[in-house]
């Protein structure tokens, strides 16, 4: 069934289709236009007989989009996890719940086809040999950020917490914008700009938090929007700075996890999987754990300076000394602290557009940039090892061995291009578009399809690329079918391309390339999503088709990194 807002645009689709030869025979005629005039009075009636709902649904929603950062798979309650997240819980009980959504494996690639629809190859922010890319590309002109198309609809645009992208975002069509560039300093950052101007260093014991800070500048944006354009929808992105590394997280939320994860990362994973299972978010064998897979760039230096309680690899956890036991399990209860956070803070925005009257009407999507990382490292303002765990001295970083967990059921970890890399959560929610509340939806979505989706909920069209011949069609698709029914999204493929790690999926086969071997694997995902059977011998010409696909994608994608240059 069509969500109201659905047939809102299908009949101003079907406007547009019949008026514009009426227009043409009627010029110069009173009664042809009282016909014309009587026409759009008879479209509207349509509408309001088919939809009996509050008025607001009827125009474009508010849009807020909540990004975490380094977030698994199973870190939230409603996905499986022991993580209190009622807020976020809260939504998805009232939404959606997407269990096959992709991302790039990576932040800033990520964030780049985010808010643009493309593939980060394609705008050049990820790498694209013999073009200048990577973290520092340069998005082509013909690539602009979401803000700039919906300005057109009356949009006002709001920016909070981490970029990662080329620009400032004052510069790139946000209104208003926090922009905390420093990610390794939660309680003291030295980088943060307000509207693209620079701000002092915070001092320390100030009662500064990165994601408490990020939440109360989007708050005081939706305030003053509500104050100063009420009649005028809005563009609220939230990018949470948790709960990447340093392990930072406030005491009174560390103390809710002190105990809980002394019984091991092994029986944690098991207990998410049955979780998992009698909440239907997979039906797959849980992944094996490749216990000599170990973060994906190496820092023996790291590890010298955390101490004899770090470990690098998977082990089981009864092989662990009880030194190690320990300083894991601190870690692992610094990860749940400040994802019980971020659920905290997101939950005081919604409180403030539930008492505005706008959460009707507000379309709320929330994802993460990547699966949980492996990485360990020190950086910043180094680690002090008698320092309190999550402090401001202390530079503790997840680990292989609960970003396993994180990533449940799925293999590896953030950088990777495996399942457990790619796959994380997306919560869609949406009281005034959605009316199938509480499913699941299995159709596969990739982050460059919020672009479109945004954009058609908010009745826009694609731009035309007549005056931009080098432009390439966005080749995000939009979800909005998918939140009345459990469909699959009409698409030729999704394409991975990170760090020598390569994929691409079609319908449910996928092939992977891993940057430590030179072969590729074969996964029938409706059978294997977790990736246990690789079938690329019992089906070597679905393998060829597939890499030969993979690399004139790749060729494709050059083509378009170059197109401006």
């Amino acid at each position: 069934m069509l969500s109201c807002v659905n047939v809102f645009h299908l009949i101003l689709r079907l406007g547009r289709s019949i008026i514009p030869p009426i227009q043409l025979a009627a010029a110069g005629t009173a009664m042809k236009l009282k016909y014309f005039s009587s026409l759009n009075r008879l479209l509207f009636g349509c509408f309001l007989l088919l939809v009996a709902t509050p008025a607001q649904a009827a125009s474009p929603p508010n849009i807020l989009l909540v990004m975490a950062d380094d977030l698994g798979f199973s870190d939230l309650g409603c996905y499986g996890g022991e993580i209190e997240t009622p807020h976020l819980d809260r939504l998805a009980a009232h939404g959606l719940r997407f269990t096959q959504f992709y991302n790039t494996g990576r932040c800033w690639p990520t964030r780049g086809s985010l808010l643009t629809g493309y593939y980060p190859q394609q705008i050049r922010r990820d790498k694209v040999a013999g073009v200048p890319s990577g973290n520092r590309g340069k998005r082509p002109a013909w690539a602009p950020l979401l803000p700039e198309l919906l300005k057109d609809a009356g949009y006002r645009s709001y920016h909070s917490g981490k970029w990662h992208l080329d620009s400032m975002p004052i510069a790139t069509g946000f209104d208003r914008s926090f922009y905390l560039a420093d990610q390794g300093r939660f309680f003291s950052p030295k980088r943060h700009f307000v509207d693209d101007v620079q701000m002092p260093p915070i001092d320390r014991g100030t009662g500064f938090y990165g994601t408490t800070a990020i939440a109360d500048h989007a708050i005081e944006c939706l305030r003053k929007h509500l104050d100063e354009s009420p009649d005028r929808p809005f563009f609220q992105y939230i990018a949470f700075t948790a709960p990447h590394f340093p392990l930072h997280a406030l005491p009174e939320d560390v103390a809710k996890y002190s105990d809980r994860y002394d019984v091991g990362w092994d029986k944690v994973r098991a207990d998410r999987y049955a979780k998992q299972k009698t909440l239907g978010i997979v039906t797959a064998a849980l992944s094996d754990v490749e216990r000599e897979l170990g973060p994906p760039y190496d820092f023996p230096d790291a590890i010298e300076q955390l101490g004899p309680g770090e470990i690098n690899r998977p082990l089981s956890w009864q092989s662990l000394t009880p030194q190690q036991q320990a300083f894991q399990a601190t870690k692992m209860s610094l990860h749940a602290a400040m994802i019980d956070r971020l659920d905290q803070e997101l939950g005081r925005v919604i409180k403030q557009l539930n008492e505005s009257g706008q959460l009707e009407n507000t379309l709320i999507f929330f994802l993460s940039d990547n699966g949980a990382s492996a990485e360990i490292m020190v950086r910043d303002d180094g680690h002090d090892p008698s320092a309190a765990p999550g402090s401001a001295d202390s530079y503790l970083c997840l680990g292989p061995g609960w970003s396993t967990v994180s990533n449940t059921p799925l293999r590896r970890h953030k950088t990777w291009v495996h399942e457990g890399g790619i796959a994380t959560p997306l919560i869609v929610h949406w009281p005034a578009g959605v009316s199938d509340k509480g499913k699941l939806r299995r159709t596969p979505g990739h982050v460059i399809d919020i672009t479109a989706t945004v954009l058609q909920a908010a009745g826009i069209e694609q731009p035309a690329t007549d005056d931009q011949p080098n432009k390439p069609d966005r080749p995000g698709k939009s979800l909005l079918p998918a939140f009345d029914s459990d469909i699959v999204i009409d698409r030729d493929w999704l394409w991975w391309s990170h760090e020598g790690n390569r994929a691409l999926r079609k319908q449910d086969w996928k092939v992977v390339q891993s940057n430590d071997h030179d072969y590729w694997e074969l996964y029938n995902l409706k059978e294997d999503r977790t990736e246990r059977t690789n079938l690329a011998r019992e089906y070597p010409e679905k393998l060829r088709q597939l890499v030969e696909l993979w690399h004139s994608t790749d060729k494709e994608f050059q083509k378009h990194a170059k197109s401006d240059l």
